[in-house]
């Protein structure tokens, strides 16, 4: 049915990861060589703490170890000892859980789910898709989608900078209507701004020691730089403050930002400080108007959120098995249907034989023979479908159908499924 190969941030440290990796542009190319090797469908799924393998069909864990190792080029050792072999309703559910979140390293992410859809639609480019990686892929992400929509495995934020976002978005009820500056022109202050411009900032204030460096963030950001010398009147024109600016001693004083806070008629300022050391004296934390986060705040913040969805894993993993039973039914279905199809079929052939001998035999005219054909089909056709009736039923409803499955297949001598 299913065969998985999967090696990630729970098998393997990420220097070893890091030598077990596949190109956007090799990708193609192994999954046709994985399609041309085991003769089924082939997908891959890549994220940095992952990369995995799905084969349509069962095969041998040491045969797709190998072809693992010599498909990316890596030692057979390293390969044997970090990565895992799946089969059936095992990677099924992975897969799942995987869409859904629970796999990663931060529990929940929705990255995770746009990367199973980008590993499908290359699948299709490189045509190595089978019927069944198809319905594979198509419900991985309709799981992903329920367990987004019916828990709340992704909605406590994690990260510094969605908690910053979040942090504004509780402050400030339209933030379309924010002014957002970043203190620091690197990749932390980057990655909070981009998560607030994702939750509708338009005006993005950047300003850095060397203004080189601001406006360059600032052009990334489609944001405006600003001289450092300026920190005050910025300070003054913003309602969240996010700083990063990796400077040995405070930028900000208590005293500076209450003159700021004297400016504001009021307004309030979010500040999150995540710089190391911290930019603003920690005493603005008690200035009024003014609320203060710093990187313990985010950490206790990120603590509980995560407390939060592990609540949520035993909801999500209910969706997973759910799914994961409805994928095998299908499967089974999809095993079921050439026999039936066969049983019919030769049913049907004996039959049609059985028919025109005893009518070859019955001594009627050429005025009442076409009449006779007719009532003798109907009633052949009504006692075979009659006869049918129970096996067939027996084939959809039964659990352990393979038993069954070889017993009619021997009674009624029927050609197995792929044979000639």
């Amino acid at each position: 049915m299913i065969t998985l190969a999967g090696i990630s941030h729970h098998t393997a440290t990420l220097k070893v990861r890091e030598r077990l990796t596949v190109s956007e542009e090799d990708a193609p190319l192994l999954l046709q060589r994985a399609r041309d090797h085991f003769g089924r469908g082939a997908a891959l799924l890549t994220t940095c703490n992952r990369l995995e393998l799905y084969l349509g069909g069962e095969h041998e864990a040491a045969e797709v170890l190998a072809f693992f190792a010599q498909a990316t080029s890596t030692p057979t050792e390293t390969v044997d000892r970090h990565v895992r072999v799946r089969h059936g309703a095992e990677a099924i559910r992975h897969l799942y859980g995987v869409a859904s979140g629970i796999d990663s390293m931060v529990l929940g992410e929705t990255e995770v789910l746009g990367q199973v859809r980008s590993a499908f639609s290359r699948t299709v480019k490189a045509e190595t898709d089978d019927a069944v990686i198809s319905r594979l892929f198509h419900t991985a992400i309709r799981t992903g989608r329920r367990a987004r929509t019916e828990t709340a495995i992704s909605t406590h934020a994690l990260s510094v900078s969605s908690i910053a976002a979040q942090q504004a978005r509780a402050l400030f009820d339209d933030l379309s209507r924010a002014t957002v500056l970043v203190i620091g022109a690197g990749e932390a202050g980057q990655l909070a701004a981009q998560a607030l411009a994702a939750h509708g900032v338009q005006d993005i204030l950047v300003t850095n020691r060397t203004f080189a460096h601001a406006e360059a963030l600032a052009n990334e950001l489609e944001g405006q730089a600003l001289p450092f010398e300026d920190l005050a009147d910025a300070l003054a024109s913003a309602q969240v403050v996010v700083s990063a600016s990796a400077s040995p001693l405070p930028l900000v004083d208590a005293a500076m930002l209450r003159g700021v806070m004297e400016r504001r008629d009021g307004a309030p300022l979010l500040v999150v400080d995540i710089g190391v050391p911290r930019d603003f004296d920690p005493a603005v934390r008690d200035l009024p108007g003014v609320a203060y986060r710093d990187l313990d705040d985010l950490q206790a913040i990120a603590d509980r959120n995560a407390e939060a969805r592990r609540s949520e894993v035993e909801a999500v993993q209910a969706i997973v098995d759910v799914e994961t039973v409805r994928f095998l039914d299908w499967w089974e279905q999809l095993q079921v249907v050439p026999t039936i199809s066969a049983l019919t079929e030769r049913s049907e052939a004996l039959r049609r034989a059985e028919l025109a001998k005893t009518l070859r035999r019955l001594k009627v005219s050429d005025e009442d023979r076409a009449h006779v054909e007719e009532l003798v089909d109907v009633l052949t056709k009504a006692v075979v479908k009659q006869i049918l009736a129970d096996p067939i039923h027996v084939l959809r409803e039964r659990g352990d159908r393979d038993v069954y499955l070889d017993a009619v297949r021997t009674l009624f001598r029927l050609t197995p499924p792929g044979a000639e």
